[in-house]
């Protein structure tokens, strides 16, 4: 799929809600995978190193599991689908947490106004990621924590291969390798050209991998 056949994005990420249950995903999804997604979850906590009282947003938000993680800050969810939205307002009930729909541009959100922002796993199903990233450097105070994770295509599709290659896909966990809906990314970076575009809005200041760095399956980045 190329970002110029997309005339919908929302349409888009609602139908990748529907196919690919967020919270199935993290609960149910075979064990590979979930201790993974547990792993790039504490990562991001951990590179965010937010403070009580930081106002975060998370762009692109899904159901809500990142945001649940942060405790004492202000939470501002956005996310092109409603279909993830209504996740989120169930998975983050009694919570204190703001979730916007629409496209970062569009929400109303001011300059300067953000102490984090997680983008994780977002960039590769948006149609124009530098507008996207010029969005969040505009909404960041100065001196503020950019967190932006994305998966490495290019490893997983070698270790699905391999998996496929060997006979392996026909016993689990590996017989269901479409967790995830990887059909619906529009872009595909390496580590090092992921670097070179968040360099283009930010400074990196952190590089990391999970679940290992000799296995990059996904790639951690703190700006």
């Amino acid at each position: 799929m190329q970002p110029s056949d997309i005339d919908d994005v929302a349409a888009l990420n609602d139908q990748l809600a529907r196919d690919h249950d967020i919270d199935a995903y993290y609960a149910a999804s075979p064990l590979p995978i979930r201790v993974i997604e547990r792993q790039r979850l504490a990562m991001v906590r951990e590179l965010a190193a937010a403070r009580a009282g930081d106002r975060i947003v998370d762009v692109g938000c899904g159901g809500g599991h990142v945001l649940g993680m942060f405790e004492d800050a202000e939470l501002v969810g956005v996310d092109v689908s409603s279909v993830m939205l209504d996740k989120a307002r169930h998975n983050l009930r009694g919570r204190a947490v703001t979730l916007l729909h629409g496209e970062l541009a569009e929400v109303g959100l001011a300059d300067d106004s953000f102490d984090v922002a997680i983008c994780t796993e977002v960039l590769e199903h948006v149609i124009d990621p530098r507008a996207v990233l010029a969005e969040i450097q505009r909404v960041m105070r100065p001196g503020g924590v950019v967190v932006v994770t994305f998966p490495n295509d290019e490893l997983i599709g070698r270790i699905k291969g391999a998996v496929t290659t060997t006979g392996l896909s026909r016993l689990p966990p590996f017989n269901d390798m479409e967790w995830g809906g990887d059909h619906y990314h529009l872009h595909v970076w390496s580590r090092a050209e992921m670097r070179a575009l968040l360099s283009e809005f930010f400074r990196v200041l952190d590089d990391r991998a999970v679940p290992a760095e000799w296995l990059p399956i996904r790639c951690c980045f703190r700006c």
